[in-house]
Order: structure tokens, then C-alpha cells, then sequence
């Protein structure tokens, strides 16, 4: 059984909030943006971190408002997560492509170089939001 935010339209409104700190040049995942969310009251915490980057996709498919950045957020292989092909895919491809951020052989970004790391701490706070998870996988010297 899938269990759903309790208020689908302010948790869209805060996932939204969220993507509008995304800079130009930068991207974030599904579930970076995710990790950024407490687990609503009631919720199963476990659950919450499971199905968090699947409502943060449902909130992004029901972007409408054109000051919300959805080109940024791609999946956490760094690919876009649109059907390869669709109109929908070549346009956030071609968003992302035109503020700098380019793909490798098979499509992918590259999560290390143009990763988000986050909102500042005082913009957390002020929203009751957690540090995002990091994006950069750790360097093994």
C-alpha cells in the first residue's frame, strides 16, 4: 500500500519552494530534494525516506508555474528521467545544456561537478527543513 502525504498541495508547494533555490548551472536529484523533507506526523519515518523521491517526482510532474526550475531535478544517476526521446526530455536536456551543464557519453550528468549542495542553513531553518544528503560520491584517495 503507497502512502501519501497527508496534504499533497503543500507538500508540492514545498518541494517547489525547494527547486526555486536550485542556481543556473547546478542540478539536484529526486531524492536529495527529498532528504530535505521531514517525514510528515504520523508518517513511518522508513517509509517517508523510501517514497520521499517518488512524491517529489509527483510534484514535479504538476509544475505549472514557469518560475519553478524543474529542468534541474534529475534522477540520482544523473540522467533525465523523461522518456528518452520526448519533447519533454529534449527541452529539459536543452535547458540544462544552455545554462552550462553538459552530459557524458551515456547521457549523464555529472553529479560531482554540477551537484546542488543545498540551501544555506539559516534558509533551512527558517523552512524547518533537514540538510540536504550530499550528491558528490566520497573521493577515494
Amino acid at each position: 500500500m503507497m502512502w501519501n502525504p497527508p496534504d499533497p498541495a503543500s507538500y508540492n508547494a514545498l518541494v517547489w519552494e525547494i527547486v526555486r533555490q536550485i542556481p543556473a548551472g547546478k542540478v539536484s536529484t529526486y531524492g536529495q530534494i527529498a532528504s530535505m523533507i521531514p517525514a510528515p506526523d504520523g508518517s513511518d519515518p522508513d517509509q517517508h525516506k523510501r517514497l520521499g523521491p517518488r512524491w517529489v517526482g509527483s510534484a514535479m510532474r504538476a509544475v505549472k508555474d514557469p518560475d519553478v526550475p524543474w529542468h534541474r531535478v534529475i534522477n540520482t544517476k544523473g540522467e533525465i528521467s523523461l522518456p528518452a526521446g520526448s519533447s519533454s526530455a529534449r527541452i529539459q536536456q536543452q535547458r540544462l545544456l544552455a545554462e552550462g551543464i553538459l552530459f557524458d557519453e551515456n547521457e549523464r550528468v555529472d553529479l560531482t561537478q554540477y551537484g546542488w549542495s543545498g540551501p544555506d542553513d539559516a534558509w533551512l531553518d527558517a523552512h524547518d527543513l533537514f540538510p540536504p544528503i550530499d550528491l558528490a560520491p566520497p573521493r577515494l584517495f
